[in-house]
């Protein structure tokens, strides 16, 4: 017997709020995350901008000694999963933990420390590559080290499909416990990429933003956009089955529905049209409504040339011009920048609260129509309205398509 699937807890660390509830206001008041990069000296790279944490503490969720030992992505995790656990009102003591799962990914993995220890190596010899390096790079330590600290001994994996990772492990645990296998999961995906390496390492493949205002950076359906900014943070999902949370009177956020994943199986990094269509379409389909009543779109809308047209035109193909042009449509990467592998976690957050405060939070920062983009992108200032079904796209490198079909709980 196939189950219902709801979301119970959310946690978020984004450039524009440490916290699901920070977060929230800073989309609807259009903040924007995006400013000089601070971590490091930007001023030889052709990018100089990225949203990076504000005033973040990870002693909320891990203490100083513990943090050492994790490269920043997992930390961040750490962070969102307390948040999520703790925001989901489940008591742990009372669950049986070998059906208690984590899918956590990340697109790329401990990158600042990859970059901190080949320097080491380069400058002081391979003796002095620090012990833990390889257990704080490699991927699946934001999954392991969360599983950890909640002793969840059920499913634990590291979904990597670059800008896709979080909206694949979501959708992968959406599955997961529909089926049976699983009872609770926490699932979503972090990032933390500003760095040297991966700044250049971008900004090389000619897709990062050169623009030195903040404001005009991330732009994403804007004529003017120039590539993406990179950004950094995490989003964890608390997640359980109707029946369970129910039976523990639990604050229901909402229902995920469907969910949809496909390849354009083209190119490694220029996109088709065709693809992510079929991961909307193959979304709603799942669950099983009309497309008239999606109401929302938090899109993948990165502020490059190819993927913003490319996405408008999916959208077209997936709903007709005419219902494209009746939705709402939003990028919030216009402030938080891009996450990469944790930015659908992120964005899902984002479509939930839209759902829940009835409200659609605005693409910032545009300016210039494009032609090639012509629906409503809500341009710069949020607006009221009651959204019962919303869509979450996410479209990565390699050709990775994933879409969730997002139900909003009204009891």
């Amino acid at each position: 017997m196939e189950r219902r699937v709801v979301i119970t807890g959310m946690g978020a660390v984004t450039p524009i709020g440490n916290n699901v509830k920070e977060f929230w206001e800073g989309l609807k008041s259009g903040k924007c995350g995006i400013d000089f990069i601070k971590s490091f000296d930007p001023s030889e790279l052709k990018a100089k901008l990225a949203g990076e944490l504000k005033d973040f503490d990870p002693t909320v969720a891990v203490d100083k000694k513990e943090a050492k030992r994790m490269d920043k992505y997992s930390v961040y995790a750490m962070v969102a999963a307390a948040e999520a656990v703790k925001s989901s009102g489940i008591d742990l003591e009372s669950i049986d933990h070998d059906r208690f799962g984590v899918m956590i990914g990340s697109g790329i993995g401990g990158l600042c420390t990859i970059e901190e220890q080949a320097i080491k190596m380069h400058e002081k010899g391979p003796s002095r590559i620090a012990p833990l390096f390889i257990p704080m790079a490699i991927g699946n330590m934001a999954a392991g080290n969360v599983a950890i600290a909640y002793d969840a001994r059920g499913t634990c994996i590291d979904v990597v499909t670059a800008c896709a990772t979080s909206t694949n492990c979501i959708g992968e645990a959406y599955r997961n416990i529909k089926h049976g296998y699983t009872d609770y999961i926490l699932a979503g995906g972090a990032e933390a990429s500003v760095c040297e390496l991966g700044i250049g390492g971008f900004a090389a493949l000619k897709a990062l933003s050169t623009s030195e205002d903040p404001k005009r950076a991330s732009i994403p359906f804007d004529k003017e956009r120039g590539g993406f900014v990179m950004g950094e943070g995490s989003g964890v999902v608390f997640m359980e089955s109707l029946e369970s949370a129910q039976a523990r009177g639990a604050k229901i956020y909402a229902e995920v529905v469907g969910y949809g994943s496909t390849c354009d199986a083209h190119h490694i990094t220029s996109p088709t049209v065709e693809g992510p269509a079929k991961a909307m379409i193959a979304a709603m389909n799942e669950a099983g409504i009309d497309k008239s009543e999606v109401g929302y779109i938090n899109a993948h809308g990165t502020s490059t040339a190819a993927n913003d047209a490319n996405e408008t035109a999916a959208i077209k193909l997936a709903f007709g011009e005419e219902l494209a042009k009746k939705l709402n449509i939003s990028s919030t990467k216009s402030m938080t920048g891009h996450l990469l592998g944790a930015t659908g976690a992120v964005e899902a957050i984002a479509s939930i609260l839209a759902m829940e405060n009835s409200f659609v939070p605005p693409t910032i920062g545009y300016k210039v129509p494009d032609e090639e983009c012509d629906l409503n992108y809500t341009p710069n200032v949020g607006v009221e309205r009651e959204i019962k079904y919303s869509l979450s796209n996410t479209l990565g490198f390699g050709g990775h398509n994933a879409v969730l079909c997002l139900k909003k709980w009204e009891g």
